[in-house]
């Protein structure tokens, strides 16, 4: 049954979108803001967790693992307890230790790049994780996917020389950007988050005036060429170094961080991060933020209501919906699932009711493509398409439905360019 949005609420809440499409679960046995992914939920994780994977291989990310945990002490060395314990889950005593849930994956990281000794020649150094951190949200302010306690973010820590900061910033950014225009998320401006003169922050005002600089040039370098505006924000830092956010607007007009690009010139002083320079001396590394696709849950509810559930192909819990008319087509509609499926889609066979019944709980469901198939459609090896984003509608080729919309998974597409039958060869 559909739901009714709340007094107040967007028309179009992921929330509401949520009882029609089933993408995740809230139970109080597991607690407020923990969210259950269900099966058409994590279909769209997956996929966004694949293009983080390409885009981070393609800039040359290398993959780690770390764990969730970690000593009270870690974050105390990395500033985190001084600076961000209200926010944090309380330390779990085990032992002589005091374990905590990390409110972030970067000290990690950092113990990941001084497990060995780096050159001047191994720079830059990529470490990229798809991993969870956890953060003490209050009752008041959990909102479905929007604000949660656990994050699962596509997370980069780049570790390079002075001379690459610039170059890797960049990159950064260059890659934030064309991961929203994959996901068809404008990105309204992109803010260079600055401090302000308060003593929230860490490290020396010069040292933040320098790398404000680097940011600002390298973020004007790449903007340069066309795309958002570059605004700047005093007070919008974290509090070890500024930071480039990719800000984007809700249909109500508020805007949010989607993905981020941070310089962070604490943590290596901190955790001694150094490489062997050309000239034998040990000199400190730099140390870059990078989230591209971003926070798997946000971007989730951010799609939601930009495509008002009606997701891209490449994305859609359910890419084909196969209707036929009567049980006489079932064995073709079976034989067309199961080619489909072959291809690497994902197709649904729905034979449950009358074919008014099943399409509309297929557009309910937002499916994405509806093909349905009775005598004239079977007896001809056609299926007749519907495809609501488009508003196509009519007979292919069976061969020719399922290499176009294989065609149209493998390359992202927003939208699906329909061929049409050939009326002369039928």
């Amino acid at each position: 049954m559909t739901s009714h949005p709340e007094p107040g609420r967007p028309v179009h809440d992921h929330r509401d979108l949520n009882a029609d499409m089933s993408i995740f679960a809230t139970d109080p046995m597991v607690g407020a803001g923990l969210p259950l992914w269900l099966p058409a939920g994590a279909v769209i994780r997956q996929e966004l967790e694949q293009l983080a994977r390409e885009i981070a291989e393609g800039d040359g990310c290398l993959p780690v693992y770390s764990p969730v945990l970690g000593k009270r002490a870690l974050y105390e060395r990395s500033g985190h307890w001084e600076k961000f314990s209200e926010d944090m889950f309380p330390a779990m005593r085990l032992g002589g230790d005091e374990l905590v849930l990390r409110p972030a994956n970067c000290p990690h990281h950092a113990m990941i790049y001084a497990a060995e000794p780096r050159s001047y020649r191994q720079l830059p150094i990529r470490l990229n994780e798809l991993a969870p951190m956890f953060r003490a949200e209050r009752s008041g302010v959990i909102s479905g996917l929007r604000r949660v306690r656990q994050i699962s973010l596509d997370d980069t820590h780049v570790f390079c020389r002075p001379d690459q900061t610039a170059a890797e910033v960049a990159r950064a950014l260059r890659s934030a950007l064309e991961a929203q225009r994959v996901l068809d998320l404008p990105v309204d401006y992109v803010r260079l988050s600055r401090r302000d003169a308060s003593d929230h922050y860490l490290g020396s005002a010069s040292r933040w005036r320098d790398a404000e600089q680097v940011l600002r040039s390298a973020a004007t370098d790449v903007l340069a060429a066309g795309g958002p505006a570059l605004v700047e924000a005093v007070g919008q830092a974290a509090f070890y170094g500024p930071k480039l956010d990719l800000q984007v607007r809700d249909q109500r007009g508020h805007e949010e961080t989607i993905a981020t690009v941070q310089l962070d010139f604490n943590q290596p002083d901190r955790f001694d991060l150094t490489y062997d320079a050309a000239d034998g001396t040990r000199q400190r590394v730099v140390m870059i933020h990078r989230g591209t696709v971003g926070a798997m849950e946000r971007v989730v509810a951010a799609l939601l209501e930009r495509h008002s559930g009606r997701l891209p192909l490449w994305l859609a819990p359910v890419q084909v919906c196969a209707l036929p008319v009567s049980a006489a087509q079932d064995d073709y509609a079976h034989a067309l699932v199961d080619e489909l499926r072959a291809a690497g889609l994902r197709a649904r066979l729905d034979t449950d009711g009358s074919l008014g019944a099943r399409i509309r709980a297929s557009r309910r469901r937002r499916d994405n493509i509806i093909a349905v198939a009775g005598p004239a459609e079977a007896s001809a090896d056609l299926v007749h398409v519907t495809d609501p984003s488009t508003d196509f509608t009519g007979p292919l080729e069976r061969a020719t439905f399922v290499s176009t919309v294989r065609g149209a998974h493998a390359s992202r597409a927003r939208r699906i360019t329909w061929p049409t039958l050939d009326t002369d060869h039928h």
